[in-house]
């Protein structure tokens, strides 16, 4: 069983991309929260990784970044 999830080095690797990603698509937090429809603090706990994402929350949220969610898959699979 796999603990502290939140914090391992995959979550790390796979919200620092996102986290780029969001940049280089001219987004803020603030923004891209209101794509997705969350508070902007939602947005701010997933990238400093106080919140994880389920898969279904990634890939919306990858969609609202207009960004292959199998791209991220793939820096933590391998």
């Amino acid at each position: 069983m796999m603990n502290g999830s939140v914090s391992s080095d995959e979550n790390r690797i796979l919200m620092a991309w996102l986290k780029d990603k969001r940049k280089e698509k001219g987004h803020t937090m603030r923004t891209l929260s209101q794509i997705i429809g969350t508070p902007h603090s939602f947005v701010g706990k997933v990238e400093n990784q106080e919140r994880r994402l389920d898969i279904v929350e990634y890939i919306r949220y990858c969609r609202a970044l207009d960004i292959d969610p199998i791209e991220g898959l793939k820096k933590i699979a391998q």
